[in-house]
């Protein structure tokens, strides 16, 4: 599943002209790799890099902006890595790949934000679908060999949505972020019982 996460992250990078680093796609204790399947294909992979003494990916270009989150107490995760099959219906995956990355990492680790490095084509999605803002500016990513900006969420945002619309597909029509797609808040607390009890 590994491999065919990290084909499905180069098949979908290569198709919007973006090198892949092959070193920030191995294994780390820091970090945790979400896949999504159906019949034993992968439509969607996210990985979640929680900070350490060695630091975050989004250090080498956005160093000042992470530690300021750090001066602040916040305790910071970040995306990378995310790709989801454009032939399956995106929203549910996409939907159900941020929501576990949110448990992961607010649930079950404590963290407070999470941030993400994107293209700057791509903010405005960020922003709309989940709440992300930009604090970081455009600066050329040397993975990726491509332009990419630095954006930040917070866990409290995220909680407050998914008590608004989590598990309300019916919302989907008025809401144009990804909320109503989450779990509800009890398969949320369902979900988080059956992690902590297999750590």
């Amino acid at each position: 599943r590994r491999e065919s996460a990290s084909l499905l992250v180069k098949k979908m990078y290569a198709w919007r002209g973006y090198a892949t680093d092959e070193t920030a796609s191995q294994q780390e204790a820091n970090r945790i790799t979400l896949v999504a399947s159906y019949q034993e294909r992968v439509i969607g992979t996210l990985t979640i890099g929680f900070d350490s003494p060695a630091g975050l990916l989004a250090d080498q270009m956005y160093k000042e902006e992470v530690d300021r989150l750090r001066a602040e107490g916040r305790r910071v995760g970040e995306f990378i890595k995310l790709a989801a099959d454009r032939d399956i219906h995106s929203m549910r995956v996409l939907a159900a790949l941020f929501h576990l990355a949110y448990i992961y990492g607010r649930k079950i680790h404590q963290y407070t934000d999470a941030v993400i490095e994107v293209n700057p084509r791509h903010v405005g999605f960020y922003e709309k679908i989940l709440g992300f803002r930009q604090i970081g500016p455009e600066r050329i990513c040397p993975r990726a060999r491509a332009p990419a900006v630095l954006l930040s969420l917070s866990a409290e945002y995220v909680a407050e949505k998914i008590r608004q619309f989590g598990g309300q597909r019916e919302k989907a029509h008025g809401e144009r972020s990804l909320y109503p797609w989450f779990f509800s808040p009890e398969e949320e607390e369902g979900i988080t019982r059956r992690l902590l009890a297999g750590r």
